[in-house]
């Protein structure tokens, strides 16, 4: 039995809090939107060796992990099970997805949301996991937008400092995070084929990172995190996993785009819808990864431009943006919890996590 539709009263603060890990746990590893790990075995098994040795986390693969991709497209109640199993089974800490894609909200119909409320673990996964994370939003659940395993952990050449950094503190560490660690090895867009396995141990090559930007605003701005990949949010509105007008007041929204570089005019209509519906002036504040894909710095000038546009047509001129933090499709990959506080701080140009993510 399934059932997508059930209200919890799920826009009420706080969240449930999963348990924090610990080394030794058991971490589902579910490919719950596109077939990576039997498209590039190399790659999967790359991110696995991470978490089993860096974090000391043994990885057990549900019953569809592995499958072909064109069966997975084919199957999503497939790919649901897996995740209802996954939250389902106690001996099981904590959720990781493989990798993104472009369908998981599909799995609508097929999940079902007490299972996920009655069953809290650490969900973690970016880009075309937003979709899941607003599941677990609905259920109550908060959830973790940061790396896939082969996405972040299976980084070439190993994890980046700050990926590791916030999703070991974040998933394994009961006290807030504080400042958003800087990135300080530089970032990366770099497309390096996985289709051949000698590119796992080249390095991308990497930009040095000025730190964030202040966009707009002054001083401190605090609220619960809530957000995801832009093309996956659009993906969402009107389903019954988008949240109530409610969930977003006071809220900090973090907003980041795929390696499809959309361009800054679909940014600005995106937006435009998110000023439609009241969501824009009901937020806090704002924060932007770095664009992801393949721009050059004009066009993700050009992108966080249409983000200041959308929100002056809005009347929204003293709204805090801070932009080009390392969050999305470029590496590294950091953590971000849904449902916690969070503060902006303008002066200093730092995200700031407030509470916890997890519980003892």
């Amino acid at each position: 039995m399934t059932d997508s539709t059930i209200s919890y009263g799920w826009w009420e603060r706080p969240l449930i809090k999963p348990r924090r890990l610990r080394r030794g746990n058991r971490v589902a590893a579910v490919s719950p939107c596109w077939g990576g790990p039997a498209t590039y075995p190399a790659r999967y098994e790359a991110g696995k060796r991470e978490l089993c040795e860096r974090f000391g986390l043994e990885i057990m693969e549900m019953a569809h992990t592995l499958s072909d991709p064109d069966w997975l497209y084919a199957h999503p109640e497939a790919r649901a099970a897996d995740l209802m199993a996954a939250f389902a089974d106690p001996s099981i800490s904590a959720i990781f997805a493989t990798i993104g894609g472009d369908d998981a909200i599909r799995l609508i119909p097929h999940l079902d949301l007490r299972v996920i409320r009655n069953n809290p673990k650490i969900f973690l996964g970016y880009s075309d996991p937003t979709a899941l994370h607003f599941a677990c939003l609905k259920a109550g659940l908060g959830s973790f937008h940061g790396p896939t395993i082969m996405s972040g952990f299976a980084e070439n050449g190993g994890m980046s400092r700050l990926t590791s950094e916030t999703f070991a503190k974040l998933a394994f560490d009961t006290k807030p995070l504080g400042d958003l660690p800087a990135d300080v090895e530089g970032w990366t867009a770099e497309m390096l084929p996985w289709s051949d396995p000698g590119n796992q141990n080249r390095l991308r090559a990497r930009t040095p990172s000025s730190g964030a930007t202040v966009l707009r605003g002054s001083g401190r701005a605090s609220g619960h995190l809530i957000g995801g990949c832009a093309e996956v949010l659009e993906m969402l509105k009107a389903t019954p996993w988008w949240p109530h007008q409610s969930y977003w007041d006071g809220a900090i929204m973090f907003y980041e785009t795929s390696e499809e570089a959309p361009s800054e005019n679909l940014v600005l209509r995106w937006l435009r819808n998110f000023a439609a519906q009241g969501i824009l002036g009901r937020l806090n504040g704002i924060i932007l990864s770095r664009p992801g894909g393949a721009m050059d710095q004009q066009l993700r000038e050009a992108q966080k431009g249409a983000v200041l546009q959308a929100l002056d047509e809005a009347g929204l001129l003293n709204l805090p943006v801070l932009a080009d933090l390392d969050f999305g499709h470029t590496d590294p990959i950091a953590t971000l919890p849904y449902g916690v506080t969070a503060e902006i701080d303008c002066e200093r140009a730092t995200l700031v996590i407030l509470d916890s993510a997890v519980m003892e």
